[in-house]
């Protein structure tokens, strides 16, 4: 007897027939498998990428079928998923035309903190978790009204690359985490959603936050930035706290309340 299923439109607005309670489940996007254990469902994710590292040591026991941006498709059709979960930012299109033909590929999006909560309820929903999820949401929209913004908005850069420097731009959750705080992400009139910085001196943060992924920043490229931002402050930020959505985004809010109460305190010195 087949198993229940429904159709679903996911972020992407392809609608697809889901099991109603999928049972083997693959993710490949960090924060979102975070965020289906969160949901109580460790028992049925069988496939990850190799980025996909939290919770742990929960997470080890699940198979690895690659990376992001690339994943062994022939591993994926051996574990028999009935939902694979995909994300726009993470995963090409090609990955999902691919993995299609084995299995429903749900895909999310998430540009903005409201997109954010929303990818969290489409976790719920098509995974039949949807309680817990709005629970989830509940408790992260608490967490962030504690956020006040800045009164005087602080103008930051936000890097999240060296060589060339990249920085987070418009249309990214990471400028919305920015704007939430109440600074001026200066990198925002650039285009694309991640910029690279052909002259970097041309800017004028007063703040370059400096992030530990996907590039490791850390205080011994002080120095180097330096000679682009010679009067900026220059704080090496949790990468995971701006860029990880779902559950995460727990911990993020009072690290980000102390991160604004720091650079307020940097500026007005």
């Amino acid at each position: 007897m087949q198993p229940a299923r429904r159709f679903l439109t996911d972020s992407l607005g392809r609608t697809l027939q889901v099991p109603l309670e999928p049972q083997r489940i693959v993710s490949l996007c960090p924060s979102q498998t975070e965020t289906l254990f969160a949901l109580g469902l460790e028992d049925r994710i069988v496939g990850r990428t190799r980025y996909c590292i939290h919770p742990a040591p929960a997470v080890d026991k699940v198979p690895v079928v690659g990376g992001t941006k690339k994943v062994d498709a022939a591993l994926i059709a051996q574990l028999n998923p009935d939902l694979i979960i995909a994300q726009k930012e993470e995963n090409t299109p090609a990955i999902v035309e691919e993995l299609s033909a084995i299995a429903p590929v749900y895909v999310t999006k998430v540009e903005s903190y409201a997109e954010a909560l929303e990818s969290i309820r489409r976790l719920g929903e098509v995974t039949g978790r949807l309680p817990q999820a709005e629970a989830l949401i509940e408790k992260i929209d608490a967490a962030f009204a504690a956020l006040p913004p800045t009164t005087s908005p602080i103008p930051v850069l936000y890097l999240i690359w060296r060589k060339p420097y990249m920085a987070a731009g418009q249309g990214t959750f990471i400028h919305s985490l920015l704007t939430r705080l109440g600074w001026d992400n200066v990198a925002a009139s650039l285009p694309g959603r991640y910029p690279a910085l052909d002259q970097p001196e041309r800017l004028a943060p007063t703040c370059v936050l400096l992030s530990t992924e996907p590039y490791p920043f850390s205080e011994k490229h002080f120095p180097e930035l330096q000679r682009y931002w010679p009067q900026a402050h220059l704080v090496v930020v949790r990468g995971d706290y701006f860029s990880w959505y779902g559950v995460r985004m727990l911990e993020a809010a009072p690290y980000l309340q102390r991160l604004q109460k720091e650079l307020q305190r940097l500026t007005l010195s």
